[in-house]
């Protein structure tokens, strides 16, 4: 392994849910404690499940690994750091300032950016020299900070007073008020994370455009502020001594191909390593030992032989399933949500189509950079409309607008407080859901199927700080006239139906999870979920795929009995999804499924 080579040391393995970087950052702790290295490895993965891959309790404390000598852990918990570091900004302030005011406070300080920011506050400590992290070699991250939390470390140290002072908009700049402070200790460790010397940053994706691009994104970010030791592990790639006989493992090694062939040119340059897909969950020290290597470990569980065991475990309903129960209203609004690489572009574009072959007027917007499924189908179907949002465009002219309004009443150095700001995720899924929002009101006469909505804390932030929804319920409400706002209307279960996208792996189910309880936190009670690229609902001869597929069982199950009032499953396909035929083959039923896949 290209990143195993010299190593620093200093690790972070950052990348998409689901793509692997836990089961990687604990297979590397393993090799390089047992070429006698003392290794720390330390999660901040809200998702993290390194005490289970190991097979102990580990939390919020240095524990020993004791089947590997040398090996240590710690597991911080991102939402316990978030808490308590809310308690230490709010707690001061609670029966001083308004009510109102709190509440604010503590709704800018919900989101993702608290809690990220929150969890580096705990692990700086360990990126400088002190009595903690003597002793040790390696030190390994799983998960790293994203370059927007890294760019608000290195702001100046003005937070407090501009927050105070009303100059902040919705966005990120809320988690830095108690940062003052340990401001030495950030800018120690930021410049431990941009020397190449003592940092290397591993970039994880999957043998698929989506988390492919998403690496390039992560790249180009941590470039522009100066962390540029950098390398591209591919993981999870089928070998082709797999798909030999089977359609399905063979077109889905052809598509892994190309999409590794087409890498983004900004990856190209990065020195990459792939590690072959295995059979196996990776629980376990043997598991760990063999994740490097290029040869299929056989497993003792490995005795699946045929799909069928699987079926007759799993209930099966399909997309057409919840399709039916969503065409019987005759119009409404449909938002596709999930995090990134669930695959819900597709999905929204899969649940659109099969509306309009019912002869229902449709409108599928999207922000998904990736056009070709607009392309396809905006010449396809007459009751169908597809419009594209862009949300560059859109994020520069909400800028430019608070810019022109907000800034132009601030000093030099409040203006550049406000500029980060603007630059946080946050200010894109505002920008963009203000575009959605002249969309939604078709909802009322048709289908409209949204993809890339905003997430919970977003339309918090929306409904706390301003906006549209609270002016406008304070002019029209003592007016006995009737209105809806766009948030009244997706807290409203006959409005608006919320599907949540994952996959039948641990990492999704668990952000879909957080994202459904996010979801909820807003008053939008989420209808149903999808459970995409399911190996169990399709039908395959390989031997690795149906070992994968027997895993997906605990998932779907959780999903199932636990999380979901409804859910659909979606089969992995031997086709790429695009293309009318193509989008509907994915409601179609198990039965149907193997068909086409043994054709």
């Amino acid at each position: 392994m290209k990143f195993l080579d010299l190593p620093p040391r200093f690790f972070f393995f950052t990348g998409k849910g689901g793509v692997g970087k836990t089961s990687i950052a604990c297979a590397t702790a393993v090799k390089l404690a047992d070429a006698g290295k003392r290794v720390l490895l330390v999660s901040t993965d809200p998702a993290s499940n390194v005490g289970q891959v190991f097979g102990i309790s580990i939390g919020n404390a240095i524990t020993a690994i004791t089947s590997v000598p040398n090996l240590f852990a710690l597991e911080i918990d991102p939402e316990a750091a978030a808490q308590g570091y809310r308690d230490r900004i709010v707690g001061p302030v609670r029966g001083v300032l308004p009510d109102a005011v709190v509440q604010g406070i503590e709704e800018q300080l919900s989101g993702a950016c608290t809690t990220e920011i929150a969890a580096f506050d705990e692990f700086t400590g360990l990126l400088i020299d002190s009595a903690l992290t003597a002793g040790y070699d390696h030190i390994l991250f799983d998960t790293a900070p994203t370059g927007h939390t890294i760019r608000l470390l290195q702001l100046p140290g003005a937070w407090s007073g501009f927050l105070e002072e009303g100059k902040g908009d919705a966005s990120c700049l809320g988690p830095l008020a108690g940062l003052e402070k340990q401001r030495e200790q950030y800018k120690a460790a930021v410049d431990a994370l941009a020397d190449a010397k003592r940092t290397r940053l591993v970039l994880v994706a999957r043998g698929q455009a989506s988390t492919l691009r998403e690496a390039a994104r992560t790249h180009e970010e941590l470039a522009d502020i100066g962390l540029r030791q950098q390398y591209l592990v591919i993981n999870g790639v089928l070998p082709k001594s797999a798909a030999n006989g089977d359609a399905l493992a063979t077109a889905v090694f052809a598509r892994e191909q190309a999409a590794m062939a087409a890498i983004p040119k900004s990856l190209k340059a990065l020195p990459c390593d792939q590690i072959t897909l295995k059979s196996f969950n990776l629980v376990g020290l043997s598991t760990l030992h063999h994740l490097f290597d290029s040869t299929e470990m056989m497993t003792d569980d490995q005795s699946v032989t045929t799909t069928a065991p699987i079926r007759n475990q799993l209930t099966m309903p399909t997309l057409a399933t919840l399709v039916d129960e969503i065409s019987a209203d005759g119009h409404g609004l449909v938002m596709v949500m999930g995090k990134g690489g669930v695959g819900k572009t597709t999905l929204a574009a899969a649940v659109a189509v099969e509306l309009a072959y019912r002869g229902l007027p449709v409108h599928l917007t999207t922000s998904d950079p990736a056009a070709h499924l607009t392309e396809t189908l905006s010449e396809a179907l007459e009751c169908l409309s597809v419009s594209r949002i862009d949300p560059h465009a859109e994020t520069q002219r909400y800028r430019e607008h608070l810019l022109d309004t907000k800034g132009a009443k601030l000093d030099a150095q409040g203006r550049a407080l406000l500029e980060e700001d603007l630059r946080s995720p946050c200010t894109e899924e505002i920008a963009v859901f203000q575009a959605f929002s002249r969309i939604i009101r078709e909802a009322g006469k048709k289908f409209v199927v949204m993809d890339t909505a905003p997430t919970g804390h977003t339309l918090l932030l929306l409904d706390a700080t301003g906006a549209y929804h609270r002016e406008i319920t304070r002019q029209m409400g003592g007016k006995g006239l009737h209105f809806t706002t766009p948030m009244m209307q997706l807290q409203d279960p006959k409005k608006t139906k919320v599907l949540l996208v994952t996959l039948a792996e641990t990492t999704p189910v668990l952000e879909a999870a957080k994202l459904q309880d996010d979801l909820r936190r807003a008053g939008i009670e989420p209808w149903a979920w999808i459970i995409n690229n399911s190996i169990a609902a399709a039908h395959t001869r390989s031997p690795l795929l149906l070992q994968r597929a027997a895993n997906e069982c605990k998932e779907i199950d959780a999903v199932a009995n636990v999380h979901a009032k409804r859910y659909a499953i979606v089969p992995l396909l031997a086709v790429e999804p695009v293309g009318l035929e193509n989008l509907r083959a994915l409601s179609d039923s198990p039965k149907e499924i193997e068909r086409e896949n043994l054709a």
